[in-house]
């Protein structure tokens, strides 16, 4: 019973390998779980009020701002720390079955997220616990959804795929504030919920349809490796959560003593895992990738515009909701809504852009498009800094527009250029590690633009704020304590859709006015024209950092060189190097190598390639197999021979049907 039950299922493998279809089903698949694991990334962020209104606790309340960062922030934290270990686990044991365990994980802790029978601050801990490990699930989703995509694309589609993949998992991000602001009203327990069918659905169909058909990496857990980098990233990201919290009599936390020793001690443990990752036999984070020069600088392109990209929300939802929005007639509590509405042309020029790019790309390669997709970004974000606080709706909208094609016209090509670097066997902690950067990134930009618009603000909003509530009949005392209070607590506000003023002063303050002081004061004109002046300041600094990022992004992406693309799993010998292609411009294969099962070549001499079109990529072959430059003539690529795409059922792939396994394991670091 047992072999006819196996006997079947490789049956059944084989029949979805050798459809025409499956690797359109592994796209859709992988989409649907980025999606999903993005939007929770940010549904949080329009729906928090009511989250926090539905289990009876203020989050502006003394105390309660590290409550509200860590909602926010612990699934992010937890994504950037794991998805390396996790890409790493799926070189090892098959990326598919991480896959699979990540959709189901996510869809059990969503779950949970929406029973909680406590009120109070032990709800807002039992939430932050179960986002915690719902954020396990989105690391098994996001560290292997590339790699899988890439194993099923050859590399005349591999730009398209993946640019499909990474623009929804871009767009995610943003369309999550729409669902939040809609469902978050109705029931705050929806806002987990919409999640628990897709991902009843997305585990049942990837348990059934997908399948592991790249490279597996036998090796020993790294357990050093992965314990010093959990504990060093957790200790940089923590510190960078707390640093944008007041402390003591400053507006920001940067000189708390847990701060810095956060800060410092986490980059003393990195330091330590990047020495033990280049001593283990079997390293977690495979730092030799980065001799891989396109790996490199599409990594550091990446992370630069993930900075840009990261703090743009916040700032676009602070100035929409807390500005913009109450002076053209819309109340405070329905700014959160409206505010990801309008933020819908930044979702739509990444949708247009996105996929254009990466089917471009597979004929042109990453670094015209990746570059010009940035600098498009820092002009982009020129024209943001340029609009006056109470702008014209249509040339902010055509700002974001602008800013979503650059970002769509790099995102593709580049994680396609970083995918197409890597060696088979090593697809998935590659991915991990692109994600890591990526994912840390995003935490990283909401410290550095908190610190920057909080900087903006402190310079002139506490004369502004004394000045504006005293000439309106509020005592001194009062409007000297409203004025003391820290900067990102009118932000948090703002972000919130509180009514600001309302929220700080507190009913006590506000009984003893005349109705008409106490209406303009709360009303949708006092704090939106008081504060523009001084946000204006902050969005200056914030702006330019991000253009600057932007045109360092656009120089490290012009500086990773041409198109590479690395043997698919049918083409790669057991001893390392991949089977001498052949040469269109000859008409027939190279003699001597391994396709006609000559010896591999080793030692000093391996290094040199049998063909004019094979370069090493930066790396000798004793480390890795050579990647191969994709010239004009195949960009098309021709049946049976397309580069980079493993043939389902053919070649000694250790999942390709019938295939021999070989004697030693493939692509070993040496």
């Amino acid at each position: 019973m047992k072999i006819t039950t196996a006997a079947a299922a490789r049956a059944r493998r084989d029949r979805d390998l050798a459809s025409p279809h499956y690797k359109w089903i592994v796209l859709s698949n992988t989409t649907v779980g980025v999606l999903m694991a993005t939007i929770n990334a940010s549904i949080l962020l329009i729906a928090l009020p009511d989250i926090f209104r539905g289990v009876g606790i203020n989050p502006l309340a003394p105390g309660n701002t590290s409550l509200l960062l860590w909602l926010i922030m612990g699934y992010m934290v937890v994504t950037a720390v794991l998805v390396v270990s996790f890409g790493r686990l799926g070189d090892m044991f098959g990326r598919v079955k991480m896959y699979n365990a990540g959709f189901a994980i996510f869809t059990v802790f969503s779950i949970l997220l929406s029973v909680t029978w406590m009120t109070g601050v032990p709800a807002v801990y039992w939430l932050i616990t179960m986002r915690i490990l719902q954020g396990v699930g989105g690391a098994l989703l996001m560290a292997n959804s590339n790699a899988i995509i890439t194993d099923a694309f050859g590399v005349d589609q591999r730009g398209l795929a993946l640019g499909l993949n990474q623009v929804a998992g871009i767009a995610g991000s943003f369309l999550g504030l729409i669902i939040g602001g809609l469902l978050g009203p109705v029931d705050w327990r929806l806002v987990f919920l919409v999640s628990v069918p897709v991902g009843i659905f997305g585990t049942v169909w990837a348990y059934l349809k997908l399948h592991d058909n790249g490279i597996r990496q036998p090796a020993r857990l790294d357990w050093w490796g992965n314990v010093t980098f959990a504990a060093g990233l957790v200790a940089v990201l923590v510190g960078i959560t707390y640093g944008i919290q007041p402390f003591g009599g400053h507006t920001m936390g940067w000189t708390n003593p847990w701060v810095l020793s956060a800060l410092i001690g986490g980059t003393a443990v990195l330091a330590a895992f990047a020495a033990i990752e280049l001593r283990v036999p079997d390293p977690m984070f495979e730092l030799k990738l980065f001799r891989i020069r396109a790996f490199t600088a599409g990594n550091l392109a990446s992370l630069l515009s993930a900075i840009g990209r990261g703090g743009l929300m916040f700032i676009l939802i602070i100035w929409l909701q807390g500005i913009w929005l109450p002076r053209h007639g819309y109340d405070f509590a329905s700014t959160p809504l409206w505010a990801g509405i309008y933020m819908l042309p930044l979702t739509a020029g990444f949708l247009v852009a996105g996929p254009v790019s990466g089917w471009i790309s597979d004929r042109m390669g990453a670094r015209l498009l990746a570059t010009g997709g940035m600098v498009v970004a820092a002009l982009s974000f020129w024209w943001l800094l340029l609009l006056p606080v109470n702008f014209q709706y249509w040339m902010f909208a055509l700002a974001l527009l602008v800013n979503g094609i650059g970002m769509g016209l790099f995102a593709a090509p580049n994680r396609a250029g970083i995918m197409n670097s890597l060696p088979p066997n090593r697809r998935g902690v590659g991915a991990g590690m692109s994600t890591t950067f990526q994912n840390s990134a995003m935490v990283l930009s909401i410290g550095i633009f908190f610190s920057l618009m909080v900087t903006g603000l402190a310079r002139t909003l506490p004369a502004t704020l004394s000045s504006g509530l005293t000439a309106h009949g509020i005592s001194a005392a009062d409007a000297g304590h409203v004025a003391s209070l820290p900067p990102v607590s009118v932000l948090f506000a703002s972000l919130l859709g509180y009514n600001p003023v309302q929220t700080l002063l507190g009913p006590a303050a506000l009984s003893g006015l005349s109705p008409a002081d106490a209406a303009y004061l709360t009303g949708r004109g006092f704090f939106p024209a008081l504060i523009s002046g001084p946000f204006a300041a902050g969005l200056a600094v914030a702006f330019g950092f991000a253009i600057a990022a932007c045109l360092v992004a656009a120089v490290a992406s012009a500086l990773r060189g041409g198109k590479y693309a690395y043997p698919g799993p049918a083409a790669v010998t057991a001893g390392g190097l991949p089977t001498t292609p052949r040469d269109p411009a000859q008409g027939g294969h190279a003699q001597g190598g391994p396709a006609e099962g000559r010896q591999a070549p080793s030692g000093p001499s391996a290094g040199r390639l049998p063909l004019p079109g094979l370069t090493r990529a930066g790396l000798p072959p004793a480390d890795f197999p050579p990647a191969r430059r994709v010239p004009a003539v195949e960009r098309r690529g021709r049946a049976g021979t397309t580069p980079g795409h493993a043939q389902p059922g053919a070649g000694p792939g250790r999942h390709a049907p019938g295939a021999a396994q070989p004697a030693e394991p493939r692509h070993r670091l040496d």
